[in-house]
């Protein structure tokens, strides 16, 4: 083919409606054949091709941006399709469409995944686009980044070590765990666009850095923030959010038990009531950043009547000294409380993890755990409010993620890209291998179109809509990752194996991302294939 060819984006249109419709055809089939439960398999690559959809439609806006934009876009958008006529090809009668979907678009596919077409992108990955101020976000946090993350990183993950104190205060002065703090409570949040897409941009910077230290580090405040600012009473706004901006306290988030992962609506630990309180009792699990936390974000079934199921939650803000990384167990005092039933006691167990190691994840059971009515989320009005109020967090949670997601991928295609130019093999830098140049474009380009949708969910997030599709940003961008880290790793060959390498932690951090703020399979089948198949009116 003429290696000059120019990117048609008209063409490229067409191959997005095309890709949207056999979605749409597929969703109706499954309506029509049983539902979601009956076809568990098409509806969860159906959840899947709409998010890569949904990806692509975000692309054809940057595409029009300029010629290297629109090239990155046509990329992008032909692998797509190519992915999605693997996912339905044997099964065409089961999606609703005809064996020859595809001959309207073979002739996009053939032009922007042929390999000599890729061989002349090698090394473009577009601009973002960023507006001035997010920008200087993108600057400041990168730099912080480089700086205070990047030299720390590689030692705390080899020797599943703590993250030091230094860096989270350093983090908390120049305004990383305040971004969704609103200013009247000494953060930085002022409504907008600004909290959203700023959180955004970020949260990818401080992924670059690392997974475990960076990027989620600053996340650890989000979920009971946004809790707080939306149930919680002024006297708690007032007490709680500046100490969260500030790094004064540290949270994490105690919601998954042990047999109760995305399925938070059936949780066992309870909550009864005792003068002046509540007595914690039961076992969470996966509590990130467990030990240090100075508070729990708990959530907990406050009405025994288990057919409330997600009704009969609260949500409790429970205090705790700070715990030793290897384990912790703590006491409360009956007596010291004025209670007549027995001492408090919390005990923290941690899991040992492959990667996305410094904050490390435990399994903390409470028995007879005090907490004030004080504590409660709203106090007496967010009684059996708890899971609606958690909920909201972890939606601005997934979209954060597949910042993460971004974040780690543009780590691990620099990695590759650098060590491709400075290790010959056979007597020629890999680079200029054309295997090496296909991978290293088409890497180029998923990075690209998952900012760009992550972006773009984050604006309609801001204007409160785009719950769904931020579910789509965290199901396609993370498994996107896995790929991505995958040939970053596989391009260094043995060395990409050993740990004195980053690309190899990027490669074991990838894979946390599909599994936590809701499992890949529960967040197609629950969440997206149902909003798919039953859109609200």
């Amino acid at each position: 083919m003429d290696t000059t060819t120019s990117p048609d984006m008209t063409a490229a249109a067409a191959v997005v409606t095309l890709a949207q419709s056999v979605v749409d055809a597929a969703i109706e089939t499954v309506r029509n054949s049983g539902g979601i439960d009956a076809n568990q398999v098409v509806a969860y690559d159906i959840a899947h091709a709409a998010s890569a959809v949904a990806t692509a439609k975000a692309t054809l806006d940057y595409g029009a941006r300029g010629d290297e934009e629109a090239r990155i876009a046509c990329v992008f958008i032909a692998d797509s399709v190519r992915d999605l006529g693997q996912r339905v090809l044997g099964r065409e009668e089961l999606f609703g469409i005809g064996r020859d979907w595809m001959a309207p678009a073979a002739a996009f596919v053939s032009t922007y995944c042929d390999p000599s077409f890729l061989g002349t992108m090698v090394g473009q990955q577009g601009p973002r686009h960023l507006d001035d101020d997010f920008q200087l976000v993108a600057e400041t946090f990168h730099r912080f980044a480089e700086e205070q993350v990047r030299p720390r990183a590689e030692h705390i993950h080899r020797t599943n070590g703590d993250i030091p104190e230094e860096l989270i205060q350093a983090l908390a002065e120049i305004g990383g765990l305040g971004l969704s703090v609103p200013e009247e409570y000494e953060g930085f949040a002022t409504g907008g666009d600004e909290d959203y897409v700023g959180m955004v941009v970020a949260t990818e910077e401080l992924t670059w850095g690392s997974l475990g230290i960076g990027g989620s580090l600053i996340t650890r405040p989000e979920i009971l923030t946004r809790a707080l600012v939306n149930g919680g009473t002024e006297a708690q706004k007032q007490q709680w959010l500046p100490k969260l901006s500030s790094g004064e306290v540290l949270a994490a988030v105690a919601v998954t038990e042990p047999d109760y992962g995305s399925d938070v609506a059936g949780l066992n630990t309870s909550a009864t009531k005792t003068a002046g309180g509540w007595l914690i009792n039961g076992t969470k699990t996966w509590c990130t950043f467990g030990a240090r936390a100075d508070v729990l974000m708990l959530l907990a079934r406050t009405d025994p009547d288990r057919t409330l199921a997600h009704k009969g939650l609260t949500i409790f803000i429970v205090e705790k000294p700070v715990g030793d990384s290897h384990g912790f167990l703590f006491t409360q005092d009956a007596s010291t409380e004025g209670r007549s039933d027995d001492n408090g006691r919390m005990e923290g167990r941690p899991i040992d993890t492959l990667g996305y190691r410094g904050m490390h994840s435990y399994e903390i059971s409470f028995d007879n755990w005090f907490v004030a009515n004080a504590n409660v989320i709203g106090e007496e009005e967010g009684i059996g409010r708890g899971f609606y109020l958690q909920m909201a967090g972890f939606e601005n949670g997934r979209i954060q993620t597949a910042a993460r997601a971004v974040g780690l991928m543009q780590a691990a295609y620099e990695a590759a890209y650098d060590y491709a130019e400075n290790r010959k093999v056979f007597g020629e830098n890999i680079i200029n291998y054309q295997l090496t140049m296909t991978k290293l474009v088409r890497m180029a380009a998923i990075i690209q179109a998952c900012r760009q949708y992550s972006l773009q969910v984050a604006h309609m997030m801001a204007k409160g809509e785009g719950s769904l599709e931020a579910s789509m940003a965290k199901a396609y961008v993370c498994r996107a990752a896995e790929w991505v880290t995958r040939e970053a790793m596989q391009i260094h060959g043995g060395m990409g194996y050993a740990e004195e390498y980053a690309v190899s932690r990027y490669f074991v951090d990838a894979r946390v991302l599909s599994i936590f703020e809701g499992a890949d399979e529960t967040l197609c089948l629950k969440v997206i294939a149902r909003q798919l198949l039953n859109p609200k009116t």
